[in-house]
């Protein structure tokens, strides 16, 4: 593996009272509703902040598998977007000042880009390290969203119960870097977004807010989320008016409502006192499926009918919605 010291460049230096807390937002695969990019942003729009340093995109990034916007002006190519991974050193509605290292998820090199984290966080002193993700997940935008805490150290996960067993997932780098640090030494630990399944193609503002309110907690930092709440308005607005008329929206999002009040009852009642409520009225994973594929078939039908219909005979452009 070549240095990891010569995969990034430091343009100031910074100084900390006490060891910070360095969380890291990587857009891309683990990005449901691209709730993490929008928190990065967020925080970087609302909080004072300093470059301190930058990665070597051109070692770490697939151009082709994610290609730079580019504004072309009448007759010619005027500017190019190209893509950052960066470090800043921000600072919370208390003075407290943290690291947040932000940017697409690497596609290459990713045990060098891992060395080179683990170098900047014996740099500063790291004292805890706070990845953030999102995931799809069986729940209704109508209720509160969930959160899932991991870590390296139990003493992390203090007040949070996990709902998933043993599982095997695809690597990415924000759980390898939480695994990477934790087996170095750092207390290490992760926050995921449970964002609506049928939403993770559209920015879903409530996803941001979760994962900033889940920062605070978990870190004592003073993170405002209340510019997050219009825009967040206006994504639950646009998801009522798609439901409108919409008998097979409509079920789905019904049956997770149902599946959602009937979990938290059980949850938050002693044992035994919802006898009236069985397992076989909770709403399997299949069924929820297959009422979410029937309702994805028809919004297909339905697009392929627009289009024709379309007197231009053009495909109306796409938006920049996220994929995994």
């Amino acid at each position: 593996m070549r240095a990891p010291e010569e995969l990034f460049t430091i343009h100031r230096e910074a100084h900390f009272d006490e060891p910070p807390v360095l969380v890291y937002a990587f857009a891309g695969f683990v990005d449901a509703g691209s709730g993490v990019r929008i928190a990065a942003e967020h925080i970087l729009a609302t909080c004072t902040h300093r470059l301190l340093a930058t990665f070597d995109v051109d070692e770490l990034l697939d151009y082709r598998a994610r290609r730079p916007r580019m504004s072309y002006v009448v007759d010619h190519f005027a500017s190019v977007e190209m893509p950052q991974i960066t470090l800043h050193e921000v600072t919370d509605g208390d003075g407290v000042s943290f690291l947040l290292l932000t940017g697409p998820e690497p596609d290459y090199q990713w045990q060098r880009f891992m060395a080179a984290v683990d170098l900047i966080a014996q740099r500063y002193r790291v004292r805890l390290t706070v990845g953030l993700s999102a995931i799809p997940w069986p729940i209704p935008h109508t209720r509160p969203l969930g959160l899932t805490v991991h870590g390296s150290e139990p003493s992390l996960l203090a007040g949070h119960v996990s709902v998933v067993g043993e599982v095997e997932v695809p690597g990415h780098v924000g759980a390898m870097l939480e695994l990477h640090l934790g087996q170095h030494g750092f207390s290490s630990m992760g926050l995921t977004a449970q964002v609506p399944h049928y939403l993770v193609q559209f920015e879903f503002p409530r996803a941001a807010s979760t994962l900033i309110a889940g920062v605070a907690a978990a870190t004592g930092l003073v993170l405002p989320t209340a510019a997050l709440e219009p825009a967040a308005r206006r994504a639950d607005a646009e998801v009522a008016s798609q439901m409108e008329g919409n008998d097979e929206f409509a079920t789905v999002v019904a049956a997770l409502e149902q599946q959602y009040d009937q979990m938290s009852a059980v949850e938050s009642s002693p044992r035994g006192a919802l006898g009236s409520i069985t397992e076989a009225e909770v709403m399997s994973g299949e069924e929820i499926a297959a009422q979410f594929e029937e309702f994805l078939s028809g919004l297909e039908s339905d697009d392929e009918a627009d289009r024709r219909d379309d007197s231009g005979g053009r495909e109306d452009e796409g938006g920049d919605a996220q994929t995994d």
